[in-house]
C-alpha cells in the first residue's frame, strides 16, 4: 500500500542527513570559486553531480533496507572468493582513508576560514587545536548528535540565505539555463583550473563516505522493503534540495563577484556573494556558516570512516568500541595536521580535497552497483535503467578525472611545495 505524501514527509531523514553532509565548507568554497571565476558556465557540473548523487544514494539506501546491513558489510558478504574479498576490503579501506582524510582536511580548513573571516588576526594553529579538541570531545562522549543537529540547522539556514540572495541579485537567468544544459570548460590557460573546479564540484556533491552513511541510516529507519518508495522520495527530495542550494551558491557568486576581478582567497571574499541581501552582515553569515559546516562535517566524516571500515572488516560496529574510536581519531588528527601543513592557500586546498574525492568516487560507485545487483535482493535489485545510468556516470567521472589528473597533481605539488 502506497504511503501518503504526509507519511512520506514524516519519513524524511537519511537523505536529509546526506544533503546536510555535502552542503559543507567544501561546497560553499568550491561553488563560490566556480561562480566567481567562471560565471554560470559550471552549473552543468552541479546538475550532473546532483542527479548522479540521487542515483547512487538511492542504490545504497535500497541495499541497506533490503539487506538490513550497511554498505561495508554488504561488500564483505557479497564477494564469495576470499582472495577477491580481501582485495576489495583493502581497496575500500585505502579509498575511505584517503578520501575521508582529504575531506576532513577541507572541513577543518573551512572552520579556519569561518573564524578568520570575522577574526582575521587569529593564528591558524590555535583554531585547529580548538576545533580538533571540540570535535574529539563530542565524538568521544557521544554527545555529537545534538551538536550536529544544531550545526546542521545553521548550515541549512545559510543555504536558504544563498537561495534568497540568488533571487535578490542581478542574475542573468538566460545564462543560468545555458550553464545548466550546455557542458563546457574554459579555454586556454584557464582550462586546467576549470577542469579541476568542475571535478571539485562533482567531488563535493557525490561524497563517497555518504554512500556508507546512507545505507546504514536507511537500514535503521526503514525496516520493511515495501518502504523503499518512501526512502526513494526522501532521497530525491532531500538531495535535490541540496543540489539546488549548491547551485544557488554558485549563482550568487556569478552574479555578484564574477567580472569584478576579485580573487576568492578567504571567507571575506566569499561574503561578497551575499552582500545584496545582508550587506555588512554578509561576512558574519559566511563566517558562522563555514565554521558550523566545517565542525559538523568534521564529525560526520570521521564517524563515517569508522562505520565503513568497521563494516567492511566485520568488526563490532559500536561507537564505544576502541577500534571504532581509533579509526575516527586517525581521520580527525590527520585532517588537522594536513590543514596546518597545507593551509597557506585555503581555498585552493579545499578545491584539491574535493577533486581527490571525485577521483576516488568511481571505486565506491562500482561497489555500490555490484551490491545493488545481488540476486538475494529479488525484485529490489537494480533494473536496466539503474545499471546503465550508473555505468554512464562512472565513465563520465573517469573521463573527467583523467582530464583533471595533470592539473590535480600540479595543484597538489604547489600546495606541498608551499
Amino acid at each position: 500500500m502506497a504511503s501518503s505524501i504526509t507519511e512520506k514527509l514524516k519519513n524524511i531523514g537519511p537523505g536529509a542527513l546526506v544533503a546536510a553532509g555535502f552542503v559543507g565548507p567544501g561546497t560553499v568554497t568550491t561553488c563560490t570559486v566556480s561562480g566567481a571565476s567562471y560565471g554560470y558556465t559550471m552549473l552543468w557540473a552541479l546538475l550532473f553531480a546532483t542527479v548522479a548523487t540521487i542515483i547512487f544514494q538511492e542504490m545504497a539506501s535500497r541495499v541497506g533496507i533490503v539487506s538490513g546491513k550497511g554498505l561495508g558489510e554488504n561488500i564483505r558478504d557479497r564477494i564469495p572468493n576470499k582472495a577477491l574479498m580481501w582485495i576489495a576490503i583493502v581497496i575500500v579501506i585505502i579509498a575511505i582513508f584517503v578520501g575521508n582524510i582529504a575531506y576532513e582536511t577541507g572541513n577543518i580548513t573551512g572552520g579556519i576560514l569561518g573564524i578568520q573571516a570575522v577574526l582575521p588576526d587569529v593564528p591558524m594553529i590555535p583554531i585547529v587545536i580548538v576545533l580538533g579538541v571540540l570535535a574529539f570531545a563530542a565524538m568521544w562522549v557521544g554527545s555529537y548528535k545534538l551538536v550536529e543537529k544544531i550545526l546542521t540547522g545553521i548550515v541549512i539556514f545559510m543555504g536558504l540565505v544563498f537561495l534568497i540572495t540568488a533571487f535578490a541579485s542581478p542574475v542573468d537567468w538566460g545564462a543560468v539555463v545555458a550553464g545548466l544544459f550546455t557542458p563546457s570548460l574554459p579555454e586556454g590557460q584557464a582550462g586546467a583550473k576549470g577542469i579541476l573546479t568542475a571535478v571539485g564540484l562533482i567531488g563535493t556533491t557525490i561524497v563517497p563516505y555518504n554512500l556508507f552513511l546512507h545505507a546504514s541510516g536507511a537500514s535503521e529507519r526503514f525496516k520493511d522493503p515495501e518502504q523503499i518508495a518512501d526512502a526513494r522520495f526522501d532521497c530525491v527530495l532531500s538531495i535535490g534540495l541540496g543540489g539546488i542550494i549548491s547551485m544557488a551558491i554558485l549563482i550568487c557568486a556569478a552574479a555578484n563577484i564574477y567580472g569584478t576581478d576579485a580573487v576568492v582567497a578567504n571567507g571575506k571574499d566569499m561574503a561578497l556573494a551575499l552582500q545584496p541581501l545582508l550587506g555588512s552582515w554578509a561576512t558574519w553569515m559566511i563566517g558562522l556558516g563555514l565554521l558550523c559546516a566545517g565542525f559538523s562535517s568534521a564529525i560526520t566524516a570521521s564517524f563515517s570512516a569508522a562505520y565503513a571500515v568497521n563494516g567492511v572488516l566485520g568488526w563490532k560496529k559500536t561507537t564505544k568500541d576502541l577500534r571504532f574510536k581509533l579509526i575516527w581519531i586517525i581521520v580527525l588528527v590527520a585532517g588537522c595536521v594536513m590543514a596546518v601543513a597545507l593551509g597557506k592557500s585555503p581555498t585552493e586546498l579545499i578545491l584539491v580535497a574535493q577533486a581527490a574525492n571525485a577521483i576516488l568516487l568511481p571505486i565506491m560507485a562500482f561497489f555500490v552497483i555490484y551490491c545493488a545487483n545481488g540476486k538475494d535482493l529479488g525484485k529490489w535489485r537494480n533494473h536496466l535503467f539503474a545499471n546503465c545510468a550508473g555505468v554512464v556516470i562512472i565513465v563520465i567521472t573517469l573521463f573527467m578525472c583523467y582530464r583533471n589528473m595533470s592539473s590535480f597533481l600540479a595543484s597538489l605539488q604547489a600546495l606541498i611545495g608551499g
